[in-house]
């Protein structure tokens, strides 16, 4: 019989995946994605067929390691948060050469209102620039579905499939039910045409033509889509362009279907134009209701706004540019663009709680990095401008109060390239201070510019022994570290290790006041276990 379960979005994607066959899910933490791969690490079914579960050094490796796994026949899916898809544009755009074997599933995560990243980028236009399908689940039930249904899009086209998350999909839950019989995983097999997997100029010219000429079967695809829907109305005076998850605000503006107006409910891109050509002909203007970006608003006034059919959206203020889109904004430009809809008004906007208190980030009692910090204030504060360039983690909160600690944070890795740039341009101290895992994913290379120049930098590695941000993952770098920066060309002399613990206060002052005096690379391993993992492990040698 089928099965019921309450899953987050991440879960029942990653559920889908494994029950349509899944051999390898590679990933790098990052929220809101870091659940798809915890959840194949978890779950039965992955552990009885020893499906590939580890986490990667970063999101290209990862992205490749995915492709690899395709090559040889079998389904793959690579998760990683929007901006980790920076990380990877270089595999994941000459994939879309490449093509797949056995089915591929690029996962990426947006985050709009960046509730904890960097920036809002709609991945929307990541696929559309490589010319490849996606898929953008408006339910958890869809996340599921479209693990199956995107396996089979893509070894049908022999392309890489795209799949978008935003994270209120990511992390809200609901009832997911599963199919009775999963799917075998694929045998392994190998390329009918092994060519285009060779990337030379020669190859690429001819799937370059492909690609292009198989734009017509992907839009072809998307037109008879089971997850791109139209709804006919008879109000005709207003037609509806909705998308993933802003689909669920109109469906609770109008419950049951009682939308009076026509919609179309895009799920499957390239955009279906047919369908929303027919929304064109039938309704007297159209308002666009997307999460993120205005991806289908900014297409649809390239085709369709000539004056007789206005085009409306976030481009014109009638929803808003940034943020996660809510109820109340779909109610609000409903509202402005149907004034004679009085039945709109039975739907009460719902004000932010007043009794909940704001709870803005901050380092955890008894974390390591909060020693380094204490340590590394009080040794530039003999300095008349010292520079301290920062990484994404943890540690990235000592730009907060009271440490205020951090002068730059910008990317992964980018604290030790900065640091090297502003020491070329003649700073002193240039420091930087980088976790652990973010050394591994982006900062060795780096440090490889730094060793081979001599560059007069400190390169503070706060190292925890995990990804503590995103909750406690393998860090790849763990136990090798020195070796790592020894190996890459540093000094012996000036690796350095301490223990990042309050009593090492002095120790730890006095190695930062060195090594910032060195006229050279020096890198110092600040260790100290993460707080929340260390009471983890305590905790398990209890039971």
């Amino acid at each position: 019989m089928k099965v019921k379960q309450l899953l987050l979005g991440d879960e029942a994607f990653a559920l889908g995946a494994i029950e349509a066959g899944l051999s390898g899910a590679y990933a790098y933490p990052g929220t809101p994605s870091t659940e798809i791969l915890e959840f194949v690490q978890q779950n039965q079914l992955a552990t009885e067929r020893r499906i590939h579960s580890r986490w990667s050094s970063n999101e290209k490796t990862a992205l490749e390691e995915a492709l690899g796994m395709s090559f040889c026949g079998k389904r793959s899916i690579v998760s990683m948060k929007h901006v980790g898809l920076n990380v990877a544009a270089d595999p994941f755009v000459n994939s879309a050469f490449t093509g797949v074997n056995g089915g591929m599933l690029v996962v990426v995560a947006d985050d709009p209102s960046m509730h904890s990243s960097q920036n809002e980028q709609d991945t929307r236009f990541y696929a559309d620039f490589a010319m490849l399908p996606l898929l953008e689940p408006s339910t958890q039930q869809e996340a599921y579905d479209m693990a199956a249904a995107g396996f089979e899009l893509s070894e049908r086209l022999k392309v890489p499939v795209v799949v978008r998350f935003v994270t209120r999909l990511s992390h809200s839950r609901a009832v997911v039910t599963s199919v009775e019989n999963p799917r075998p995983e694929n045998p392994l097999s190998y390329p009918a045409d092994p060519r285009r997997w060779v990337l030379m100029p020669g190859n690429s010219r001819v799937r370059y033509k492909q690609l292009i000429a198989e734009q017509d079967l992907m839009v072809d695809e998307a037109e008879r889509s089971p997850f791109n829907r139209w709804n006919g109305g008879t109000d005709t005076r207003l037609g509806i362009a909705v998308s993933g998850i802003a689909a669920n605000y109109l469906d609770e503006l109008f419950p049951g279907g009682s939308c009076p107006f026509p919609v179309v409910k895009i799920a499957q891109y390239p955009l279906p134009v047919k369908m929303l050509g027919r929304l064109a002909e039938t309704a007297d203007r159209i308002v666009v209701i997307e999460e993120g970006q205005p991806y289908i608003e900014q297409h649809l006034r390239g085709t369709l706004d000539n004056g007789a059919v206005p085009i409306h959206g976030k481009l014109d203020g009638y929803l808003p540019r940034t943020g996660e889109l809510t109820p109340d904004d779909v109610r609000s430009a409903i509202r402005r663009l149907a004034p004679w809809l009085v039945t709109i008004d039975d739907v009460t906007a719902k004000s932010a709680s007043e009794i909940v208190a704001p709870r803005p980030p901050a380092l955890c009692q008894g974390c390591g990095h909060r020693d380094v910090y204490d340590a590394l204030n009080e040794v530039l504060a003999r300095y008349d401008s010292p520079k301290v360039f920062g990484d994404i983690g943890c540690y990235t909160l000592g730009w907060l109060s009271p440490f205020n600690a951090i002068d730059t944070v910008v990317d992964m890795g980018a604290s030790i390239t900065m640091a090297k740039g502003a020491a070329d341009a003649g700073q002193h101290p240039a420091v930087a201070i980088i976790g652990d895992s973010t050394f591994t994913h982006s900062g060795m290379t780096g440090l490889l510019d730094a060793v081979n120049e001599n560059t007069p930098v400190t390169i503070i590695i706060s190292d925890n022994l995990t990804t503590g941000m995103t909750g406690g993952q393998d860090s790849q770098g763990t136990g090798k570290l020195e070796d790592i920066c020894r190996g890459i060309g540093v000094d012996p002399a000036h690796v350095c290790t301490i223990d990042s613990h309050p009593r090492n206060h002095a120790d730890l002052t006095d190695l930062f006041a060195r090594e910032i005096e060195y006229q050279g690379v020096s890198v110092i391993v600040a260790r100290r276990e993460c707080i929340q993992t260390a009471r983890r492990h305590a905790k398990q040698k209890k039971q």
